[in-house]
């Protein structure tokens, strides 16, 4: 990661569009992508495409194994523990999402685009910009264990299966994305 204070930081960042543009895949060639990868998972695995479960597959192996007596008492992990051989490696969303992260590095490694770097405006600091994402990150992960589903979940999956929970849950993600882009619009100038 770039920890350069903001005080030598360039005064503004170039614009993602100037910046190795010819590298990014056709935004609609990737949903096709996504569209077949999904369609895949529910033809060969009979489930979805999710991440959330995965990290409650982990947390809910690695509680088992440092207190089971907590675990086998907390409703919460029932799911995970099943009759007690739960482990993170027979869950298949957790390969999933290896297999995400070493996709994602192997694309950007292919077009150049690999580097350890804070994205952020010239309005806002390296640790703002850390805490406003570690914040988000912590709100996104509390709501998808309170909707039982993270958004690749809920809008991927249960949108493929015409869930009027999940199309609605899209449509407020979205028109609360719109609601609030103008409150941190300056922050990226």
């Amino acid at each position: 990661m770039n920890f350069t204070p903001a005080s030598q930081a360039p005064a503004s960042p170039a614009p993602a569009s100037a910046t190795n543009a010819r590298n990014y895949v056709n935004p609609y060639l990737a949903g096709v992508g996504i569209g077949l990868m999904l369609l895949a998972a529910f033809v060969l695995v009979g489930r979805g495409l999710g991440a959330s479960g995965a990290f409650s597959s982990v947390v809910a192996t690695t509680v088992s194994a440092t207190a089971p007596g907590h675990a086998a008492a907390n409703p919460a992990y029932a799911g995970y523990l099943g009759d007690g051989t739960v482990h993170p490696l027979r869950d298949w969303l957790v390969f999933e999402i290896i297999g995400v992260t070493i996709g994602g590095l192997l694309s950007a490694w292919l077009a150049g685009r690999l580097r350890l770097s804070i994205e952020r405006g010239s309005q806002i600091t390296d640790r703002a910009r850390l805490l406003y994402a570690f914040g988000g990150g912590t709100l996104m992960g509390i709501g998808a264990k309170l909707a039982r589903g993270c958004t690749s979940g809920q809008a991927l999956t249960g949108g493929a299966m015409l869930s009027v929970g999940s199309w609605l849950f899209v449509a407020a993600a979205f028109a609360a994305g719109y609601a609030a882009a103008p409150l941190f619009k300056r922050s990226w100038k």
